[in-house]
């Protein structure tokens, strides 16, 4: 089983690992094109102005940006799934997991960077700031990473069984899904909800993680507390999970 999953605009700075390398990533034959996006990125935050900058990286304070005005190539770095801690990566609470929980998500989980393009969850990422949707000067990562990406993807995805879609769909933009798979819908009183979907998604990547969950049957089977399964709809290639939101 695979799980697919967003990133988060928040990060946590820092890193005691080594830089990044070709055996920091998953899907090691297209290292060279990481490389060539990271490349841009490089180039653009050491030469750009300050306010291009603050483009960028979403921020309005001058001050912020010294912080990822760094050599991403130089930088420490820590695993992808520790990187980000926005609000489905506090609610997985990957630290507060057990070990063998932990393994599961490093094995099973692929996060949408919005620089590094598809990377699993044990990957090594260096601290980086991108907006998400932003371009890097006439470059747009995720058309390069849709373009040379998919493929392989897709080959990896195909070898390792059920594929679960947690991204937010801004992410279709990177990787749109060609075999069959399954999603979720949270709704609360009937209507879909935005940041407690992303609080729910990180719950069910955790309660996945703790169960073990390998096949769509054990999905939904999953006890989750606070949800309640009322329809799973159908529709060419996705099976769509919606759970209702308990008061």
């Amino acid at each position: 089983m695979t799980i697919l999953f967003a990133p988060s605009e928040g990060k946590r700075p820092g890193g005691d690992l080594p830089p990044i390398s070709k055996e920091a990533f998953c899907l090691p034959e297209l290292y060279a094109r990481r490389i060539e996006a990271l490349t841009r990125y490089d180039r653009f935050i050491k030469t750009a102005d300050t306010a291009a900058l603050q483009k960028l990286f979403g921020v309005k304070k001058e001050s912020d940006l010294k912080r990822w005005r760094i050599d991403i190539f130089q930088a420490p770095t820590m695993k992808a799934v520790r990187r980000y801690d926005g609000v489905a990566y506090e609610y997985l609470d990957y630290d507060g997991l057990s070990p063998a929980a932990q393994t599961y998500i490093d094995d099973n989980l692929v996060i949408f960077s919005n620089l590094f393009g598809p990377v699993c969850a044990k990957d090594r990422l260096p601290d980086y700031k991108l907006k998400q949707g932003e371009s890097i000067g006439d470059f747009a990562p995720q058309k390069f990473y849709k373009a040379h990406f998919s493929h392989t993807l897709t080959d990896y995805l195909q070898s390792r069984g059920p594929v679960v879609d947690l991204r937010a769909g801004f992410y279709e933009k990177f990787y749109k899904i060609p075999m069959p798979y399954i999603t979720m819908k949270f709704l609360k009183k009937g209507k879909s909800v935005s940041h407690w979907a992303k609080a729910y998604r990180g719950i069910v990547l955790r309660e996945m993680a703790k169960h073990g969950i390998k096949s769509q049957e054990d999905l939904t089977a999953m006890d989750i507390e606070g949800l309640r399964l009322i329809e799973i709809k159908k529709s060419k290639t996705k099976e769509e999970i919606v759970y209702d939101i308990d008061e």
